[in-house]
């Protein structure tokens, strides 16, 4: 399968983003893409760095405006599409929510982002409610998607159960950068960490893992932080582990990898982790911690 990443920088303007995501789209399909990825939130800047109950006018439905507008394009090329919107459930509530648009440009399923952040520059909890359609694959014609958003990437427990559920792959639409006070040191340890983490989740699970994020800074409206320059570096790892492709942390980028589908099933045999599973031993997960 071929598999199109589309890692962007974003501006002020919507439509122009939004354009800019299909042309890229075009260019990927061009290129053979079957499965594309866009990066989270991606038709507006990352709004997250302030508190603005105004910024919840930007919120959609789902089906609506975006998948609409992207399904027809999706429907026109014969390309699967990950989406990543902020939906407008009704009043009051809304939600981080990965949308998969399957090649017809129906809506083959979303998942709502279930581990919310509320750090400095990411205050997402302000925003949205914490997903509750758990961790289950999307059906489509391109195999079982296991659909994720960002933060989600840092929980070994969201993945295995989208593994456990029979994901083919884990997808992670992402909006991650840094804080031009860090140190080169210390940006160089939040890079190696976030790679490394979702690398790993591909060894325990034997699965591909697409990782989607943005480019570019953008500054803070309220002047409370420097803004964040989000990190690029959007990659495809295989089920070992191992780097397929990687991004620029800087550039804008369209890249295609094809991966063998086949292979998950040859790296599970030779590395049988489910097989050797304690299920017996592990309740404790489902506490808070164990004192």
């Amino acid at each position: 399968m071929k598999i199109g990443i589309i890692q962007q920088a974003n501006t002020p303007d919507i439509q122009k983003n939004i354009q800019g995501l299909k042309g890229k789209i075009r260019k990927a399909a061009e290129q053979g893409a079957q499965l594309i990825v866009l990066q989270e939130l991606h038709n507006s800047l990352y709004f997250c760095q302030v508190e603005d109950t105004d910024i919840f006018d930007l919120a959609e439905t789902i089906p609506g405006p975006s998948t609409d507008e992207f399904g027809t394009l999706a429907k026109e090329l014969g390309v699967v599409v990950v989406l990543s919107l902020f939906e407008r459930r009704a009043p009051g509530l809304y939600h981080n929510t990965a949308v998969v648009i399957e090649k017809d440009g129906t809506i083959a399923g979303k998942y709502r982002k279930m581990h919310i952040p509320d750090d400095p520059a990411y205050y997402e909890k302000f925003y949205f409610t914490p997903g509750d359609l758990g961790f289950k694959p999307i059906e489509t014609s391109l195999g079982k998607l296991g659909v994720l958003v960002c933060w989600d990437q840092w929980y070994p427990e969201a993945a295995r159960l989208m593994a456990m559920a029979g994901a083919d792959m884990l997808i992670y639409p992402t909006a991650i950068g840094w804080e031009s006070t860090d140190t080169e040191e210390e940006k160089a340890r939040q890079l190696g960490a976030w790679v490394i983490s979702q690398r790993g989740h591909a060894v325990a699970n034997g699965l591909h893992v697409i990782s989607v994020n943005r480019t570019g800074y953008e500054p803070d409206p309220s002047g409370q932080t420097n803004g964040i320059t989000f990190w690029g570096n959007s990659f495809v790892a295989g089920p070992q582990g191992e780097i397929l492709r990687q991004a620029s942390n800087d550039k804008e980028e369209v890249q295609i990898v094809e991966i063998d589908m086949k292979r998950s099933e040859q790296v599970r045999r030779w590395w049988p982790f489910f097989r050797d599973r304690r299920i017996d031993a592990f309740g404790g997960i489902t506490k808070r911690f164990i004192d």
